[in-house]
């Protein structure tokens, strides 16, 4: 059987921004037959995310994600149905997922890398397993239980960076649900602007394209910053810093504007903004989804519930066919999409 694959066929460099060119589409045999303990299955859909940046450097910066090598098939989160299967866990027809599946459009895996779904939970939204109901939901869910430290009553107000992205975007609902009083996103259009104020719940969205941060921060953050989940880094975050108040908290998600520098990670601090930092006491600590597997299956379980109920509002752009991956890839690092990045394979 021939199927179609995706590799990496070039590095951007350390400092380069991805283009769709960095990939390339590739026809090749699947193996006709499985062995113990393998499930071959059908992929659905695949999930492009910021972090994969970092995979296409010969070093990713990381202890925990290894990089892609040229020429071989790339992979991330990924949904799939069984077509046959040889692992007692797993029968045909069931809905799997992993972490590490392969751009293509079948794979053999083995299955002990898979977790079965259950498709009710997110009322037949499989995609959602791969953002909302996934391991993007679970970064903004646990990074504000772990280190926003969110009070129910204490009148605090939330600033969320790349707010209209897979994790800012429900980063600011769950602060509102989770008991912020305020909740302020920062997005790169008028558009996602408007988006975030009338379909998500944010309180007020400003465009850091236009006009000051610093100051519009101020006006629309009177009582200043309590808690700052950061998805960007860089200029912003040292904007949101300077208005954050004593004993305020940075949830540490992502640094999507150093992505594509040569700097280490989380970057450090320039001087001044580092004083304000420390003179106020602003925690600022480095959060990895990974470390707190053991409360995955609770909170997913709290995510599909509010989105069933309407409280979690989940955005998607959604582009179809594996040929298209390297393009929606790199319209995710240039801002060019809303919410959660997901390429459809099959249905």
């Amino acid at each position: 059987m021939i199927i179609q694959r995706v590799v990496l066929n070039s590095r951007p460099g350390k400092n380069g921004v991805p283009v769709a060119e960095n990939f390339r589409i590739e026809a090749v045999p699947l193996p006709e037959k499985i062995t113990d303990g393998q499930v071959q299955t059908r992929t659905l859909y695949l999930s492009v995310d910021p972090y994969m940046r970092c995979r296409m450097n010969e070093d990713t910066g990381s202890d925990y994600l290894l990089p892609w090598q040229l020429s071989e098939v790339a992979d991330g989160g990924g949904i799939g149905v069984v077509e046959e299967s040889k692992h007692t866990n797993f029968a045909k027809g069931d809905i799997v997922t992993s972490f590490n599946w392969p751009w293509q459009t079948k794979v053999i895996l083995d299955g002990r890398l898979l977790q079965k779904l259950d498709p009710q939970l997110v009322d037949g939204h499989l995609s959602y397993f791969l953002g909302a109901a996934g391991i993007t939901g679970l970064t903004s869910f646990l990074g504000i239980k772990e280190k926003g430290h969110v009070s129910l009553g204490a009148n605090q107000t939330m600033v969320v960076s790349g707010a209209a992205g897979a994790c800012g975007s429900l980063a600011g609902q769950i602060g509102r649900l989770e008991g912020c009083s305020r909740v302020v996103g920062i997005c790169g259009t008028d558009e996602k602007c408007s988006i975030l104020v009338s379909e998500m719940g944010f309180d007020a969205a400003i465009n850091y394209k236009k006009g000051n941060v610093a100051e519009q921060l101020h006006e629309l953050c009177p009582a200043g910053v309590d808690v700052y989940f950061d998805n960007v880094g860089g200029d912003i975050s040292d904007a949101v810093i300077n208005q954050m108040n004593q004993n305020s908290h940075i949830i540490l998600c992502g640094q999507i504007s150093q992505y594509n520098k040569d700097v280490p990670y989380p970057p450090p601090l320039p001087p001044a903004v580092e004083e304000i930092q420390k003179a106020r006491n602003i925690t600022r600590e480095r959060f990895l989804v990974l470390n707190y597997m053991d409360k995955q299956e609770a909170s997913i379980l709290q995510l599909c519930q509010w989105i069933k109920e309407g409280k979690l509002k989940v955005k998607e752009t959604v582009v179809k066919g594996l040929e298209n991956i390297g393009g929606a890839f790199q319209s995710m690092m240039t801002g060019g999409n809303t919410g959660k990045q997901i390429v459809l394979i099959s249905e």
